[in-house]
Parts: structure tokens; sequence; C-alpha cells
């Protein structure tokens, strides 16, 4: 007889209904002189063709791209730079002094990798609490991340906002973006 109580096999069920993510994680790293953005595949699946957006309109810190000795942001600019990976800006190859968002396009991103940019991010208030030059957690919450998978089935556009620990997830189930 079998002295396992029925409820034994119940793990066993459960692991096997699982199905593969497709995660993606969006990191900004403050530094000096040039801050970085960490786009990571969180996931299990492998992506392909994957448009990011980072908005960084509705941030508490009223964050702009400071890629320019003149214009809005404050003393040290940077442009934007590709650090690591196959990422590239999706419509030109500069951001704009004072935007507020840009788009890059990834051509593939394997489960467990990453890919990052460096460029400068200024907050635009007049007081702050790390100045205008450096970029508090709380000063990014707010700011959004898109993503879009070029020719997926659905058009649809999964997003997630920016947190204090200056972290965006998007949680994408079925590996289908």
């Amino acid at each position: 007889m079998n002295n396992l109580p029925k409820f034994a096999c119940i793990p066993l069920l459960l692991s096997a209904t699982l199905t593969a993510n497709a995660n993606v994680q969006v990191n900004f790293v403050e530094s000096a002189p040039k801050d970085r953005f960490v786009i990571k595949n969180t996931g299990q699946c492998d992506l392909k063709n994957v448009t990011v957006e980072i908005d960084l309109s509705n941030s508490a810190g009223k964050l702009i791209f400071d890629t320019t000795a003149t214009g809005a942001g404050v003393e040290v600019f940077q442009p934007f730079e590709v650090r690591e990976g196959a990422v590239k800006l999706q419509s030109s190859d500069t951001v704009a002094d004072g935007d507020k968002s840009l788009t890059v396009n990834i051509e593939q991103l394997a489960a467990d990798q990453s890919v990052s940019f460096t460029i400068d991010v200024d907050d635009t208030m007049p007081a702050s609490s790390l100045g205008q030059i450096r970029v508090a957690g709380s000063e990014m919450q707010g700011a959004q991340v898109r993503l879009l998978a070029s020719g997926a089935a659905s058009e649809s556009v999964k997003e997630a906002a920016f947190g204090a620990d200056k972290v965006a997830t998007i949680s994408v189930e079925n590996c289908s973006i």
C-alpha cells in the first residue's frame, strides 16, 4: 500500500501547468559622468526584434535627456551611446537635448541576457534632493517603459512604471509579446 498522502502529487501537477514567460526588466543606474539603462530579459524565452520605449514624461522629477552642452540640461551632458549588445535608436542616431522619451530596437535578447546604453538624465525641478544633475529613485517614479515585439500577432503594447528602486519590470505571459 502507498502511505503517501493524496496531496503529495499536487506540486507535480502544478509544475506541469506552468508556462514560460518573457519578462523584461529595465534598470536605471545613476552614475557620473554617464547614466545607464540596462534592459534585461529575466524570462525563459529568447526575444527577437523587440522595441523598447523609455518615456520620462510622467516621472516625479520631471526628467529629461541631457545630450548637449546647450539646452534644457544642467552642467554635464552625455549623448546616447550603446554600451552592451545589439541595441540602436529607432528613429535616428541621436536623442535631442531635452527630449523626454527615446525608443530603441533590440535585434535579439536571449533569456538571462541584457543590453545597455548610456545617456545623461537630469531633473528639471528647481530644488531636488540630489540636485539637477543626479537622479534620485523617487524622481524616476512614474516614468514608463513600453515593450512591443515586431511582427507580434497582436499589436498590444506591454508597459510598466519605474518604482523608487529605479526598476521597471514588464511581465509577459506565454512568451507572446
